[in-house]
């Protein structure tokens, strides 16, 4: 089994590598649109009380897209490669079709199988993070 770190995507928040291979199979952790830079969430601006001041959830979608990215080419996969995408939304309602919609224009003719799910919250103040998986062909 090999691990990859990823410099180009955020750092994640627990004691677990970016991604695993495993023979052909490449298991990324969960990825947020949090910047790899400034650590900061794209689209959100929060009071000091920790109150949403801005909020732009396109924002964080093109962002989890990009860091998603930058994990797969660290480990030698491509956009391609993806074959399963789980979607975990902290506000189903609201954001299923603004991600749907936005979903759709980086997955055209490559359909990876994808799950959404409906989540109260995650470790940090995200809207989105994806578990992906995606099959090497050497």
């Amino acid at each position: 089994m090999e691990k990859f770190d990823a410099p180009k995507a955020p750092r994640p928040v627990g004691a677990y590598p970016h991604a695993r291979r495993v023979g052909n199979l490449l298991f990324l952790s969960g990825i947020g649109p949090r910047d790899p830079e400034t650590n900061g969430v794209p689209g959100l601006v929060q009071t000091p009380a920790g109150n949403y001041a801005e909020f732009d959830f396109a924002a964080q979608v093109h962002s989890v897209m990009h860091n998603v990215r930058m994990v797969l080419e660290s480990a030698g996969a491509k956009w391609e490669d993806l074959v399963d995408i789980t979607v975990f939304l902290t506000d189903m309602k609201r954001d299923f079709n603004t991600f749907n919609q936005i979903y759709a224009t980086y997955f055209t003719e490559h359909q990876p199988c994808r799950t959404t799910v409906g989540i109260d919250s995650l470790p940090t103040p995200i809207a989105i993070e994806l578990k992906c998986m995606a099959v090497i062909n050497d």
